[in-house]
């Protein structure tokens, strides 16, 4: 399997990152394409996540690169992936 090209950075209990992977799923799954997430309170990066990402989660990644914050935008994502 490909590496994932979506990454979503996210943390417990935030509904924005549970209305941002709802549409990850969705977009995903109609490109065929596979999708990573990150919590940013574990593991051992999580001090140096929070840092970077703390405010803005939840926050998307294509290809390695940001592409989204707070929220995502379905056809911004599908046009990023196509």
């Amino acid at each position: 399997m490909s590496t994932p090209r979506v990454t979503l950075y996210s943390k417990p209990g935030c509904h924005l990152c549970d209305d941002a992977r709802a549409v990850i799923e969705q977009v995903c799954a109609e490109l065929g394409e596979s999708y990573d997430e990150v919590d940013i309170t574990a593991g051992p990066d999580a001090s140096q996540l929070t840092a970077r990402y703390g405010e803005e989660i939840p926050v998307t990644l294509v290809d390695g690169r940001q592409h989204d914050f707070w929220r995502v935008d379905p056809a911004r994502l599908r046009a990023a992936l196509t």
